[in-house]
């Protein structure tokens, strides 16, 4: 719009400066002096009247002056001169006083001056309504007050008598219309607006039409001469919304009345150009205005409005923002106030800058002017708000409530209203502790604004909230997703370019906190944002700009500033970081913590921060990290030096009782748990590590009846006496019970019962357990196995099993996973489950996990009867073996397996085995045979010792004889088909020779075929350079045709070319009958008469060049270069063949590739055309 729109729109049409307007012509008309006659007793006829003058400069009280008029009955002109003169020096009450008394002295037969006087009084009242306070002041009755409304109401009387003189007196149409228009102004918004969606109230919509009418009435009356009825139609379309409609009004005004300034029609102009966006010409109407004007109060302050909405956008910690706060404050807002310190506007503005200095006496004066002043409602909204945020600021809550209330009030209240002050009633709830209320009235906020700071402070009330029911309704309180949707909102406003808003540190801590149990790494994320909010603080700080400087890298930097970030964070990062078994990033962290809580405690001692806690806190997780990458021995060291300054730290001796049990399980160990239990019989921790050292000593000599079992007893005792919510202790009875029901027999139905019973008691532990801890995987996985192993319901224990995996890091759950699979019959994903618990650290060579794998393959090999599956489940059982040659049950395996395939062998076919594979099997049937007979005389024999027998016996009795017989009828059949095969891999290898010697006969024509089509790319490519250079070549001659030199520099200039002749034009000819130089000066003016003759084309299969040199042309090259000036591509010579001849009669040009046919370029004969045209004598000769 703004490029479309004329300059002198926005200039006022002057083109010079500001001397060239002229000032404003309000009160121009008033004289200085005033001579009054008066009526004396004349002693001569023929002498003149005499008469009194008036001094109008400095007029003070009017009881005289109205009192000498009244006795003269003077005319209606001089009450209004001196009625005039009073409004000129701003004493407008002087200047109502004396409409009234003149209005009461004129006679009533004189009804013009009448109706001048009521008019006149009319806009008095209406000025003074504009300087006249909202309210009435305090002590005064509403009803003797002198407000807006009282002079409002005089003037609708007063218009109404200048109306019952003259309804159609044209200065009445603009009065009516100012005074509908001041009252829309007035007009207090309605709830009902907000409800029903419009923008402008009903009853103000009807008083801006009527003051519309009044206008246009004014515009019809004066032809379209009455520039004020103008602007005022204007500002009515501006209040109705419609923006264009305005700003073409006032661009009328101003076009019409460049020197109009007071009012000022580009004031208008910037406030519609604001509204439709384009901030930036708005800001040019009003500084044109202000050049013309510099005493205009109001382009002033909205210039530096203009200057601080730019600021708004500017983030507070640039330097941009300081400039451009700084200039519009003191350039423009001050300038502004000293101009008129009662305007309200500047009230209002001057009003924050003091609320943000803390200057509340400053604050309370200035939004009272505003408030009392003020024509507009959201300028009063402006500084009820202002003086709610004072009281807010002093602790008033009540006075500062209901100044919140009348701020959103005058702007229409419910859901349009004014956001900060809707924003300070809800801060006032919070205050109060009336949360829900407070939610409420930011969610209505948020609803219909999307408001950053209210969504800000509602995820945080969600958040808190949360926090509140973590423990207490998990399941049911929908407080945390709440938080997390509105605070992410806030996080992804942060990277719209379009808005100024900075990351905030609280709700990236309020977001991490959230995150913490459900979604630890984005915590992680979010705390890490923090430390690097925290860094880029420092690190632009003066006091660490060095460290800045001498830091090569990002890297480098940010470990040289984690000491001087808070330790509680850089902790909290590195326990995530140990979470996550980052354990190397974990224990930088903790140092770097560590560092930081030693910088406090020099620098601040009278902090009240307890930094001897938050030092024993880190060094114990520092000691965790140490432990978790197997650095025990410093471990150690920093639990001792922990327990040296708290000696009673308990944690601290729980894991060097830990560290001392598995270093010494015998002698060292067990006395260290000992004597940490006899001290700590209560801690939860110590009891814990207490019956986890029991489950150990006891695992190998379990005793018959569980209920003698001492782990489970001290778990018992634990919950009866101590906790009974102790989540380790009921996780650690289910496990017994699960390993219990295991080893029940299941013979009979009624051990079945028993067997049943004792698994859904592990269940009930399991199940107790995750009432209190939804999140714990131990009981979840509990939970499955006994579905498999009681209930066989793998669909359900797979889905417990998948969600497990992904919060237990331990190879364990996949060969959970193994099992299932492999019971499921789904062999291939539980050999990946097993190859998964085997890649997981010092898992490589775990002898149960290689039992396990052995198991998938020797099922997989039974079912598939596959004979590569019972060697792989072999050689897993042997590494198994290898791992851990002491355990006896693994001995059986490998035997047990090495039968499973003698006894699979056996039960092949000749044609699906071999003798070198049945010999093998005989092999390891013999190995199988003595290690069963040494796992039968084993003290510890893992199986009934009768049945060890009993399958030692059946492999050397029917095993051994039928592989004997395997092995004969397998050498007799090989030895019978020994020719067939023969001769059947004879043909077999003459084919696979055929196949090859047909495939390389194949590439090798391939090869040629390749290397041909490569020479002839070689020969296209020398060609194409050769044909490349002679056009190079041909047009560096051409180049050189086309110069000539200079006759007097004598340097080399190019030739001056002909004018091109147009068509219908004669080309002027020389006397000689050619044609001349355009150059020449000997040329005749009038050309010779032209012959004309028929010029036949000749069909030719190569076109040629047709080249007549002129006698008086320089030189036959330059008709050569003409000739050669346009060069092309051969397909474009036969495809434009007949418009090369319509251009040059019928001759066309040959390119080099025409004259060079040996090069291979191949053309297409022309057809021969028959047209023929008429060529004059000058086309000739070209």
């Amino acid at each position: 719009m703004s490029s479309n729109r004329p300059n002198d729109q926005i200039d006022g049409a002057t083109k010079g400066g500001a001397n060239d307007v002229a000032p404003s012509q309000r009160f121009s008309d008033v004289p200085s002096t005033l001579d009054i006659p008066v009526h004396i007793e004349q002693k001569n006829e023929d002498d003149d009247a005499e008469a009194v003058e008036i001094y109008l400069e400095n007029l003070s009280d009017p009881n005289e002056l109205c009192s000498l008029l009244e006795i003269e009955r003077a005319a209606p002109t001089y009450w209004m001169s001196v009625a005039l003169a009073y409004a000129k020096q701003s004493k407008t009450d002087y200047a109502i006083e004396t409409l009234i008394r003149g209005r009461n002295a004129i006679q009533d037969n004189d009804s013009k001056g009448r109706l001048s006087i009521v008019s006149f009084l009319c806009w008095m009242y209406l000025w003074k309504c504009r300087e006249a306070p909202r309210l009435a002041s305090e002590g005064v009755l509403v009803s003797e007050a002198k407000t807006k409304e009282y002079y409002l109401q005089l003037a609708v009387s007063t218009l109404n008598d200048a109306s019952r003189i003259n309804p159609s007196f044209p200065p009445l149409f603009l009065a009516r219309g100012v005074l509908y228009l001041l009252r829309a102004s007035l007009q207090a918004p309605s709830k009902a607006r907000a409800a029903s969606g419009a923008s402008v109230d009903s009853e103000k919509a009807d008083l801006l039409r009527r003051a519309l009418e009044s206008f246009e009435d004014a515009i019809r009356v004066s032809r379209g001469k009455n520039m004020l009825a103008v602007m005022g139609k204007s500002r009515v379309l501006f209040s109705l919304g419609k923006y264009s409609e305005a700003l073409a009004g006032y661009q009328e005004v101003l076009a019409k009345m460049p020197d109009f300034i007071d009012p000022d029609p580009r004031i208008g102009i910037g406030y519609c150009l604001w509204k439709l966006g384009f901030k930036e010409d708005a800001k040019v109407a009003w500084e044109r205005s202000l050049e013309i004007n510099h005493k205009s109060k109001i382009a002033t302050v909205l210039i530096g409005l203009y200057y601080l909405d730019a600021s708004s956008s500017t983030p507070i910690e640039s330097p941009d923002f300081i400039r451009i706060y700084k200039k519009a404050m003191t350039e423009y807002i001050q300038k502004s106030f000293k101009l008129d310190s009662n305007f309200p506007l500047t009230c209002a503005t001057f009003a924050g800058y003091f609320l943000s200095r803390k200057s509340f006496p400053n604050v309370d004066s200035l939004s009272n002017k505003a408030i009392q002043y003020t024509d507009l409602n959201v300028i009063a909204s402006d500084g009820w708000y202002l003086l709610g945020r004072k009281e807010h600021h002093a602790g008033n809550l009540d006075r500062a409530s209901d100044c919140y209330r009348r701020a959103d009030d005058a702007r229409g209240g419910a859901e349009s209203g004014y956001l900060p002050a809707k924003f300070g009633t809800a801060q006032l709830l919070i205050l109060q502790n009336d949360i829900g209320e407070a939610k409420l009235c930011l969610e209505k906020m948020v609803q219909h604004s999307r408001n950053y700071e209210a969504t800000t402070l509602l995820g945080t009330l969600f958040a808190e909230e949360a926090f509140a029911n973590e423990y207490t309704a998990p399941k049911e309180d929908k407080s945390a997703q709440r938080a997390i949707r509105l605070l992410e909102s806030v996080r992804a406003a942060w990277k719209d370019s379009r808005n100024s808003h900075l990351p905030d540190a609280t709700v990236l801590l309020n977001l991490a906190r959230l995150y913490e149990t459900e979604y630890p790494e984005k915590a992680l994320q979010c705390l890490l944002q923090v430390e690097q909010l925290e860094i880029d603080r420092i690190a632009e700080s003066e006091d660490h700009i060095g460290k800045k400087d001498k830091s090569g890298t990002q890297t480098a930097l940010r470990n040289a500033l984690r000491d001087f970030i808070p330790p509680q964070l850089t902790n909290n990062i590195g326990c995530f970081y140990f979470q996550a078994n980052d354990y190397e990033l974990a224990g930088e962290m903790f140092e770097a913590a560590l560092s930081a809580c030693m910088r406090l405690g020099e620098e601040d001692d009278d902090d009240d921060t307890d930094i001897d806690a938050l030092i024993t806190t880190i060094s114990f997780n520092l000691g965790r990290s140490y432990e978790a990458r197997d650095l025990t021995d410093q471990a150690i060291e920093v639990y001792e030096r922990l327990l040296k300054h708290h000696d009673n730290y308990t944690d601290a001796r729980t894991r060097l009782a830990y560290i001392k049990l598995c270093q010494s399980p015998q002698d060292k160990g067990p006395d260290s748990v000992a004597k940490l239990y006899e001290d700590n019989p209560t801690d939860p921790e110590v009891r814990a590590l207490y019956g986890w050292y029991l489950g150990k000593v006891y695992s190998r000599r379990r005793p018959n009846s569980i209920a003698e079992d001492p782990e489970l007893r001290h778990y018992k005792h634990t919950l009866q006496n101590h906790d009974k919510h102790d989540r380790y202790a009921l996780v650690g009875m289910g496990t017994l019970y699960l390993q219990s029901a295991r080893e029940m027999r299941r013979g009979t139905d009624q051990e079945k019962q028993k067997r049943s019973a004792m698994y859904s008691k592990a269940v009930e532990f399991f199940e107790k357990t995750l009432q209190l801890d939804p999140q714990n995987a131990y009981a979840a996985q509990g939970i499955a196995i006994a579905l498999i192993e009681d209930k066989k319901d793998f669909q359900n224990a797979l889905l417990i099993f998948l969600k497990v995996r992904d919060a237990i890091k331990d190879a364990c759950v996949y060969v959970n996973l193994c099992h299932i699979y492999s019971e499921m019959r789904q062999y291939s994903k539980a050999i990946e489950s097993c190859g998964v618990a085997l890649s997981k650290e010092d898992k490589s060579n775990d002898p149960t996990i290689l039992a396990c794998l052995g198991r998938v393959w020797l099922n997989k090999g039974k079912a598939d009867r596959d004979l590569n599956a019972y060697q792989m489940a072999l050689e897993c059982s042997q590494k198994a073996l290898n791992a851990a040659s002491e355990q006896v049950h693994l001995k059986f395996n490998v035997a047990f397996v090495q039968i499973q395939l003698a006894t699979t062998m056996y039960s092949l076919s000749e044609r699906q085995r071999s003798l070198q594979q049945l010999q093998d099997a005989a092999k390891g049937l013999e190995q199988a045979i003595a290690a069963l007979d040494e796992i039968a005389a084993h003290p510890q024999c893992p199986y009934p010792k009768h049945d060890v027998d009993q399958r030692a016996n059946m492999a050397r009795n029917t095993l051994r004889k039928q592989l004997e017989r395997a092995i004969a009828s397998q050498k007799e059949y090989e030895e019978k088909n020994k020719e067939q095969l023969r001769a059947a891999r004879e043909r077999r290898q003459a084919e696979l020779r055929r196949r090859e010697e047909e495939r390389q006969e194949a590439l090798e024509k391939e090869r040629e075929r390749l290397a041909r089509i490569k020479k002839e790319r070689e020969e296209i490519a020398i060609r194409d350079r050769e044909l490349a250079e002679k056009r190079v070549e041909e047009e560096r001659v051409i180049t050189a045709a086309d110069m000539t030199t200079d006759s007097e520099t004598g340097d080399k200039i190019k030739r001056k070319r002909k004018a091109p002749k147009t068509k219908g034009e004669k080309r002027p000819k020389n006397r000689s009958g050619k044609k001349g130089n355009a150059d020449s000066e000997d040329a005749d003016d009038e050309p010779l008469p032209k012959k004309r003759r028929l010029a036949k084309r000749e069909s030719t299969k190569y076109k040629s060049a047709e080249i007549v040199a002129d006698s008086d042309d320089d030189s036959v090259l330059q008709q050569t270069g003409l000739g050669l000036e346009k060069e092309y591509s051969p397909r474009s010579d036969r495809d434009s063949a007949d418009e090369h001849d319509s251009d040059v009669g019928g001759v066309s040009d040959k390119t080099v590739e025409d004259e060079e046919p040996e090069t291979g370029s191949r053309y297409r004969p022309q057809k021969q055309s028959r047209r023929t045209r008429i060529v004059d004598e000058s086309d000739e000769d070209e």
